[in-house]
């Protein structure tokens, strides 16, 4: 079976997990962010040629170019790790909210799991704040009723933690109520970062738009699932949790246009990817449909990006989900590669770490 990208044809083949792993040194994850959000590093890559260039991120605006679309995910992170009281045992219990199904249900972690039983009611610190245990579900999270008096977010904002990333091996700070959000952050949702934003400042944002590039927000709620280990060799098998997403209108007819004219839609983050390879309409091919609800999109080798152009990452864990969509949109062999050279000079990984621009 072959696939033609770019003028070139490629073969297509079975792919298994196993070749999607590297070793990464502990010292280079990294546990806090950069002193200054647009001094983190910046490795560039060019997917026709392999070339590739040290940068810090500020610099990222030297390869934009007038008229192309930067696509950012609006999303913002709320403190979804909140420590309550089983009315049923008297134990303590951590509810970890992942994201709400309809008006009073959620879905949500809890811990230890084993103690907590369906039916379990949990009381937590504020007077009238409390949830139910209702069932579990296939995935083992469970379905619970909640009741808050006044706004849940703004309950959570005085209560809860930063859920931040368990590779992340210290206890949510002070600090990381900002850190851990993009400057853009608007809508209300995710329970982790699109943390390819997180190295953009006001001023970097000003001087990309000075050079006449156009600035695009849309919508997609982080789920956990990005760290859910893939426990299958055959990407195939695996499946994504669903995450709420929205493209309003206004923002497909400017992508649309920026496509009809022949220039870039460059995305910041998988995320944002993956909204937009999801809104893509089959029928017309490069254009986006304003859409909302929920995406399962799983991107992995081989895929046809119809949206994409040029995309803005963090670099990812072995064998993960998001690794598979990188080297979708360049290929594993120059990925990897890449990675390999990251290590090589010392950048730093994963949510707090340095960033790609994959050209």
């Amino acid at each position: 079976m072959e696939r033609r990208i770019g003028g070139e044809v490629f073969k297509t083949m079975k792919i298994s997990l196993k070749d999607f792993d590297y070793l990464l040194p502990k010292e280079l994850i990294a546990q806090y962010p950069s002193e200054r959000r647009d001094r983190s590093r910046l490795l560039v890559l060019d997917r026709k040629s392999g070339r590739m260039e040290h940068k810090l991120f500020y610099q990222v605006v030297d390869h934009l170019e007038e008229g192309d679309g930067l696509v950012i995910n609006q999303t913002k992170v709320f403190p979804a790790r909140v420590f309550g009281i089983n009315q049923k045992n008297n134990r303590k219990v951590e509810v970890f909210f992942l994201k709400r199904l309809e008006d009073r249900l959620w879905e949500v972690l809890v811990k230890p799991a084993k103690k907590v039983p369906e039916g379990s009611f949990i009381s937590f610190e504020q007077d009238g704040f409390t949830c139910k245990i209702l069932k579990r579900t296939r995935s083992g999270s469970r379905l619970a009723e909640v009741n808050s008096d006044g706004d849940f977010f703004e309950v959570l904002e005085r209560i809860g933690k930063v859920p931040l990333p368990p590779y992340i091996r210290r206890e949510p700070e002070a600090s990381d109520k900002d850190t851990y959000q993009t400057i853009y952050a608007k809508e209300i949702g995710a329970v982790a970062a699109p943390t390819a934003g997180l190295h953009f400042t006001e001023e970097l944002l000003r001087k990309i738009e000075d050079k006449g590039v156009h600035k695009i927000a849309v919508t997609l709620h982080v789920g956990w699932d990005s760290f859910r280990p893939v426990r299958v060799d055959d990407p195939k098998d695996h499946s994504l949790e669903s995450e709420y997403f929205k493209i309003a209108p206004r923002e497909a007819e400017r992508i649309n246009q920026i496509k009809k004219g022949g220039k870039r839609i460059v995305a910041v983050g998988t995320t944002t990817v993956r909204a937009l390879e999801t809104a893509a309409d089959e029928e017309t091919k490069g254009m986006v449909k304003p859409r909302s609800g929920w995406t399962k999109k799983f991107i992995y080798p081989p895929y046809e990006f119809k949206i994409v152009d040029g995309l803005i990452t963090n670099f990812h864990l072995p064998r993960s989900t998001l690794l598979l969509l990188v080297s979708a949109f360049a290929s594993k062999e120059l990925i990897l590669d890449a990675y390999r050279e990251a290590i090589q000079q010392k950048y730093r990984f994963y949510s707090y770490g340095d960033a790609m621009l994959i050209v």
